[in-house]
């Protein structure tokens, strides 16, 4: 069976506008990303799928010049930008890792792409999302391409087409669901935010960048965690930012949400934070 990671990446974000390419160690964030990426053991089938506006020429020269795969399709509509790249590849089992998710543990990729194979026979889709424990920011969802296709034609609500996989794991008693917890037993889902969305999380992953990176490019979650617990200060950063998720739009549309898995967090949608890079 052919696994074929996805990771979607624009320019045109809403929040942070070119968060894709603001500078990490020195390699903009999107390379930084791949590289974690490439750390799964089925990092060798990753594209990135970006979109068909003009802005994201970028990304498509980043790629090239990078030599990894990269396609575009859909601005707005990412389930169909999902499906179509996932036909175009020939993919079996389809992984969806957004690319505001740069602190990503590729243990953790593997860790739910392994579960998924386990079940493969008896199992639609795949996560560690719902419910989350993970800290924010390591986001792995894990579909077959024939669940993909289902959602692709019956997702009629613009946040299913947007967000791709609601119609899955949203209460549908005809997709077979799992979720993957950490081992731990841990929850940070609600504690810790590693995702990029504002210019606070961008300083706050920069900071974890610029000292772990140097001398332990393949740090993961265990290293970020207790770098952290060092150094509050860099914690404080986004700390006004943890819960903070798309479902706040929609929770009286999503049937398995609940408020207490999203957080409000500052009234502002814009960036406020001016960024030194």
């Amino acid at each position: 069976m052919k696994v074929l990671i996805i990771c979607q990446a624009r320019m045109a974000s809403t929040r942070l506008p070119g968060k894709v390419l603001l500078p990490l160690a020195g390699k903009p964030l999107l390379e930084r990303f791949m590289e974690r990426i490439g750390r799964s053991k089925y990092g060798a089938n990753a594209v990135v799928a970006t979109t068909t506006d003009q802005r994201d020429d970028v990304i498509e020269v980043l790629c090239q010049h990078l030599g990894i795969d990269v396609m575009r399709g859909h601005p707005t509509d990412l389930l169909d930008r999902h499906y179509q790249t996932a036909l175009e590849r020939n993919a079996d089992v389809v992984v969806k890792i957004p690319s505001d998710c740069p602190l990503i543990d590729p243990c953790v990729i593997d860790d739910v792409i392994d579960a998924h194979l386990r079940h493969v026979t008896n199992i639609d889709y795949t996560s560690n999302l719902h419910p989350a424990t993970f800290p924010d920011g390591n986001d792995v969802e894990v579909m077959s391409i024939h669940a993909l296709h289902r959602a692709w034609q019956s997702a009629a609500k613009p946040f299913q087409r947007e967000h791709t996989t609601p119609w899955m794991w949203d209460d549908n008693p005809d997709i077979k669901c799992q979720n993957v917890t950490w081992s731990t037993g841990q929850d940070m889902s609600m504690s810790q935010r590693w995702t990029i969305d504002y210019s606070e999380d961008y300083i706050f992953i920069r900071a974890i960048y610029d000292a772990l990176y140097p001398t332990m490019p393949s740090f993961g979650m265990d290293e970020i965690l207790s770098f952290l617990m060092q150094h509050p200060e860099v914690a404080a950063i986004n700390s006004s930012l943890v819960g903070v998720n798309w479902y706040r739009h929609h929770l009286g549309d999503l049937r398995t949400v609940t408020s207490n898995q999203t957080s409000h967090g500052p009234a502002y949608d814009t960036v406020r934070t001016s960024i030194s890079v």
